[in-house]
């Protein structure tokens, strides 16, 4: 497994949703296309050096029950890897069900602890937009998180010597980061076990198991992104706490981005909780304001 490339959102309005991400990243169109398994019309927006796929149902199918049930949001996490024949030969040497759908193939989430995955080819792209890349998905987990990460070193052929742990007291969860390619990339699959009912995440497992919950993208310019939230009076939440200087990340809100949540971390900050905190480089000098 090489990257995290993509995330599908299952949304109501592809125009709407495509008008958010332009006035908030600067993410571009890129194609259009139409997904038979899903039932939906992609509009796939570049995204940094990743894109994302916002699906509007065209009918009944996945996407429209999706919408449903949650009314819209994160629906599939998207992988990437240099061969992906092979990689489909060998998941399904190990009696699980891949699902083509064109140019990539799908892993329903019923055999993966709730992820639901779309796997493409790796293609080198240029960086558009205040993104940089995606590099995680999370999965939250009711199950014990020691079993998801066995099944994700084998099913996707990963190291599970570089996978990093990881835990937080405040928001109530252990695990680990499945990291794809240690020490050369943030890609991975974060595996967070709820261990705490009185958190965010377990009103989450509580209301939808072991699940696709969020992913996280990289910005090498965070003052810039902090701007275009306040400037669009978009809901967001500041890694320190402090909105007026916030050097290091943000959450979206998923009320103002279309079911989404998603992290934001500055440009190597993800080190610092990836097993490679002298990685990180200082935030910029003059904090928030500076660009």
């Amino acid at each position: 497994m090489d990257r995290v490339d993509r995330v599908q959102i299952a949304v109501k309005s592809a125009t709407a949703a495509t008008e958010s991400f332009k006035k908030l990243f600067d993410a571009e169109v890129s194609r259009e296309e139409r997904s038979v398994y899903l039932g939906a019309n992609k509009t796939i927006l570049a995204f940094g050096e990743s894109e994302i796929e916002l699906c509007e149902p065209d009918g009944t199918g996945l996407a429209a029950d999706f919408i449903a049930k949650r009314g819209g949001g994160l629906m599939t996490a998207g992988l990437s890897c240099n061969e992906p024949d092979r990689l489909k030969a060998h998941i399904e040497a190990l009696g699980f069900e891949c699902i083509d759908d064109g140019d990539q193939f799908y892993l329903p989430p019923q055999d993966h602890f709730g992820m639901s995955f779309v796997i493409s080819k790796t293609y080198p792209r240029r960086r558009v937009g205040l993104a940089s890349f995606l590099y995680e998905v999370t999965n939250t987990l009711v199950t014990d998180w020691r079993f998801a990460a066995a099944h994700f070193a084998g099913l996707f052929q990963l190291e599970a010597r570089n996978f990093t742990r990881i835990g937080s007291p405040n928001f109530g969860y252990e695990g680990t980061l499945t990291m794809f390619n240690k020490p050369n990339r943030l890609d991975r699959i974060e595996l967070s076990q709820v261990v705490r009912d009185d958190v965010t995440m377990s009103r989450w497992t509580q209301k939808h198991g072991d699940s696709l919950y969020m992913c996280y993208c990289e910005t090498d310019d965070m003052a810039a992104l902090t701007a275009r939230f306040r400037e669009a009076g978009v809901r967001w939440t500041p890694r320190s706490g402090n909105p007026d200087d916030e050097p290091d990340g943000l959450w979206t809100d998923p009320r103002d981005m279309h079911g989404l949540l998603m992290g934001v971390s500055r440009d190597t900050a993800g080190w610092d909780w990836s097993g490679l905190p002298e990685a990180v480089d200082p935030p910029p000098r003059g904090g928030i304001g500076t660009h």
